[in-house]
């Protein structure tokens, strides 16, 4: 059974976060272009007396790639 890499899967995770900043920076360029998955409205699950609601929803655009990408590229340098 093969360990998971913490630092690597918390880098590419701030990547997507950085290169979504940079994207909302640079309104109406290609960096903005992409697709959503998931879930448009969340699923609810009502028991009763226990409510769950279930939503994700993941937006893939070209400036979350980048920052992906510099992401890994940082990860080999500190690695």
């Amino acid at each position: 059974m093969k360990r998971i890499n913490w630092v690597l899967v918390l880098l590419i995770l701030v990547g997507f976060v950085i290169g979504s900043c940079i994207g909302t920076c640079f309104p109406g360029t290609f960096l903005n272009y992409g697709e959503s998955f998931g879930l448009s409205q969340p699923m609810v699950l009502n028991l009763g007396f226990f409510i769950i609601t279930f939503g994700l929803e993941i937006n893939i655009t070209i400036a979350s790639i980048l920052g992906v990408i510099i992401s890994l590229v940082v990860y080999r340098f500190i690695r």
